[in-house]
């Protein structure tokens, strides 16, 4: 396969459909990729917890496990709506590129789509499993939960790297001819770019789940309840904030060569210097770049492994095939900038830890934890800001264009786009209120939480809550 700009002729005006199918797939895919997080690390953070409670006869393992898989529940239930909300969209606002590709991209979708089956099976087996199978069986039907994840993880991942280094197709009189599927899915970049996402996936679930513990904590709930429900999401999330830098740094190493424009709006290169500065910070207005702080030859080190080679500048580049340069740049280095902070702060922890000296026992790093959470969420969608709109103007690099790959009409997009904003505010609303129902209802030692449409109890009665018989 051979990209060219001449495959495609240059549109003079943006279809109508082009900007509420941004903004909808901005939605739709922002709202989502948090939820898809918790399906993705939340079964083995889980696994951990259960193993405790089953191989240490730890009776706080068990109780988190069975905690937790009921919020994973709850999240999971959402997800499978916008989950389901993205597979229409996909056809439904880009015709451009299924009608087109459809074929070189629809084995990966089939096999997330068993993935998604697989897991929530054995999420249903797991919750309805508690005191009706053996303590280990029960335990491993946490396997195939978290294995399942990743699996359909990666077929979605990969589908976003094939958009960044098309393959598995060749194009022949302007006809997509020669599918591979296979070779699709598993294109040049889909294996790191996974990992990449893998990572902050832990990140944001490791990080937000040992959050709620520091809050409680923080309001004097220092039980070993807390404080082994903190230090394994904490653990998953430390391993993962350490190990990211590196992993986007592999994913980066040939931008140069495969998205030059990327890597010049991820830099702010205007102009091509040898050895190029690590710009943090700062605009482009009108061509030149206000506000930045520069560090010399830094650029060139990270970028290209370098003292001398140059990051290529914008003005190597077609004005035309340019990125949203200021929109690139400030998602690239608030992603990093977060990522960095996480990664020190883990690294101070299990420091002072090794040296005998407990941050837990510190308000200002039970606060610090509150909010990594949040920051975790942040880096993650900037993350996705940079490499998709980094992408930009192309839906698949180098042989469509967005505004070719998007429907002609925008009317019924703009009630879709309305209609999902509403939805989606609703099922934030209501995911929040259940949650804080089951977190008070377990403060007040309600550990079953039966559904209110359930028969009542019989008098005299006690629900078997300490866990799977072995």
């Amino acid at each position: 396969m051979e990209p060219t700009l001449a495959l495609l002729a240059e549109t003079v005006t943006d279809p109508a459909g082009l900007l509420p199918a941004r903004q909808q797939m901005a939605l739709s895919l922002g709202w989502h990729i948090i939820l898809a997080c918790f399906g993705v690390a939340f079964p083995a953070i889980i696994f951990v917890a259960h193993w405790r409670g089953v191989y240490r006869d730890s009776a706080t393992g068990l109780r988190l496990a069975q905690r937790w898989a009921k919020v994973s529940a709850v999240l999971f239930a959402i997800g499978a709506v916008s989950g389901t909300v993205l597979s229409f969209e996909m056809g439904l606002l880009w015709p451009g590129l299924m009608g087109r590709f459809g074929d070189v991209l629809g084995l990966a979708f089939a096999l997330e789509g068993l993935s998604f089956f697989v897991e929530a099976i054995f999420i249903g087996i797991y919750l309805y499993g508690w005191g009706r199978m053996p303590a280990r069986l029960h335990l491993l039907m946490l396997v195939p939960m978290t294995v399942a994840g990743v699996v359909g993880t990666f077929c979605v991942i990969s589908v976003n790297a094939w958009m960044n280094a098309p393959a598995g197709f060749r194009i022949v009189d302007g006809e997509v001819t020669d599918v591979d599927p296979w070779a699709a899915m598993f294109n040049d970049i889909a294996v790191p770019q996974f990992f990449h996402m893998w990572l902050a996936a832990y990140m944001v679930v490791g990080f937000a789940v040992a959050g709620v513990y520091a809050v409680g904590m923080l309001r004097g709930r220092r039980d070993e309840h807390h404080r082994v429900g903190f230090i394994i999401p904490f653990a998953f999330a430390s391993v993962a904030a350490v190990i990211q830098p590196f992993a986007g740094h592999v994913l980066g190493t040939d931008l140069v060569d495969r998205q030059p424009a990327k890597l010049a709006a991820f830099e702010l290169a205007t102009t091509t210097e040898s050895p190029s500065p690590l710009r943090i910070g700062g605009v482009l207005v009108d061509g030149e770049v206000k506000g930045a702080v520069d560090i010399p030859v830094l650029g060139s080190v990270i970028a290209r492994g370098s003292l001398t080679e140059p990051v290529p500048g914008l003005d190597t580049i077609p004005p035309e095939n340019w990125p949203p340069v200021n929109i690139v740049h400030w998602s690239f280095q608030t992603m990093v900038g977060i990522g960095t902070l996480l990664a020190l702060a883990v690294v101070l922890f299990w420091f002072l830890r090794w040296r005998r000296r407990d941050l837990l026992e510190r308000t200002w790093f039970l606060r610090f934890v509150a909010v990594t959470g949040p920051l975790a969420v942040v880096a993650l969608e900037a993350g996705w800001v940079a490499t998709e709109v980094g992408r930009q103007p192309w839906t698949v690099y180098g042989i469509l264009r967005t505004t070719d790959a998007a429907g002609p009409n925008s009317y019924g997009v703009w009630w879709l786009l309305g209609t999902t904003a509403v939805v989606y505010t609703a099922m934030t609303i209501g995911a929040v209120v259940v949650l804080r129902s089951m977190a008070r209802r377990w403060r007040e030692g309600e550990e079953d939480l039966p559904s209110p449409y359930a028969p009542a109890p019989r008098v005299g009665h006690q629900p078997d809550v300490e866990g799977p018989r072995p």
